[in-house]
């Protein structure tokens, strides 16, 4: 954004300041009475273009932003109704089925844009393989486990456990990584979440009227996000494919998984009712294919610690489409709790401030 901006008025600058240099290179001429004006024509002319360089770059920079800052919300939209989408779905169809047609559409989309790009799949059996289990642990897996929650609990309390795999990733990546160690504030943010996943659920209450298994398991699709992403991590991270292909792919391995167990655990649909159809569609095609293309864009323009930020605003969003669209009933310990667990996910992402070097007092000598 605004750093590319600097190499342009730096431009401008040493021309403008090389200028006067060069005329004064040319004093021994004949003609050194015209030196001075000549100088301040340049001056003149170089200051100009350095204003109307700037002002135009401001504006482009200003635009720049805008253009991630609404990617970023339409990818936290279309990420916070996914939650929405799966339920919709699943008033229709089998929570593997729906889970089938979200992998199949999200691999449909990805397909396309490689053939667009003309780029292609991996070819090692290596990768293949190591894929394999990253679309079990990342896709397959996860996208069953929250479709079978959803059965029994609502679309909003999905979301919020969506937002515990911070939580999860960090715990894990102590134990899995050793360049990963725990410091206080990260371990006060582990402990913060979990208790604000006890408030969402009203521990103080006997659990009273959350459904357990569903609420397990809601919380188990977000504890394989963190296991995939440390095996993908430990296993793919030096594969030279680009992450367009290797997320085809994935998504690829992910359907054929789900088309070999989806007719063994369920029967074909008796219909095709189309408010869930579209459901599941948007779920694949936005929530899965297209929000990977934003995600990716995001990353490459913004880095991943900003790109990451969107994972604090799916809760919000999926609590409030659950609201006002699905007349989701909530209780004032859901927001709270999703609050806390928020704080505590930040805690776990957030590192220190590096401390200022120590000036020493004006007047004393730092040599013996």
């Amino acid at each position: 954004m605004c750093y590319e901006v600097a190499p342009r008025i730096v431009d401008l600058m040493s021309t403008a300041t090389g200028a006067p240099t060069a005329s004064a290179d040319t004093t021994t001429s004949p003609a050194t009475t015209a030196g001075p004006t000549a100088d301040s024509d340049t001056a003149t002319t170089a200051a100009t273009s350095l204003r109307s360089a700037t002002a135009t770059a401001a504006p482009t920079a200003r635009g720049r932003a805008r253009g991630w800052q609404l990617r970023f919300a339409v990818l936290s939209l279309v990420w916070g109704f996914s939650f929405l989408f799966i339920k919709v779905g699943t008033q229709g169809f089998a929570p593997l089925q729906v889970t089938l047609g979200r992998v199949a559409f999200g691999a449909l989309v990805l397909l396309a844009v490689l053939v667009v790009k003309r780029e292609r799949l991996p070819r090692s059996a290596r990768t293949w393989a190591h894929l394999t289990v990253a679309a079990f642990l990342l896709n397959a897996l996860p996208f069953s486990l929250f479709a079978y929650a959803e059965l029994t609990i609502p679309s909003t309390l999905a979301g919020i456990c969506n937002a515990t795999s911070p939580l999860w990733g960090m715990a894990l990546s102590v134990v899995a990584l050793s360049e990963d160690r725990p410091t206080r504030r990260r371990v006060a943010g582990l402990g913060l979440g979990f208790l604000g996943v006890l408030t969402v659920l009203g521990a103080w209450q006997g659990f009273a009227g959350t459904d357990l298994t569903g609420t397990v398991m809601a919380l188990g699709a977000s504890l394989c996000y963190p296991i995939g992403w440390i095996y993908v991590r430990r296993t793919l991270a030096g594969v030279s494919h680009s992450h367009l292909s290797m997320s085809g792919a994935q998504l690829l391995l992910a359907t054929a998984q789900l088309a070999v167990v989806t007719p063994l655990f369920t029967t074909a649909p008796t219909g095709y009712p189309i408010i869930p159809l579209l459901a599941v569609f948007a779920l694949g095609a936005l929530g899965t294919g297209l929000a990977f293309l934003i995600q990716y864009g995001l990353v490459a323009e913004i880095g991943p610690t900003t790109a990451q930020m969107v994972t604090y605003f799916i809760p919000v969003i999926a609590t409030a489409a659950g609201v006002a669209l699905l007349h989701e009933q909530l209780s004032w310990n859901t927001p709270v709790g999703a609050l806390i667990v928020l704080a505590g996910a930040a805690l776990t992402q957030s590192r220190p401030r590096p401390s200022r070097p120590t000036v020493p007092p004006t007047g004393s000598s730092t040599t013996n």
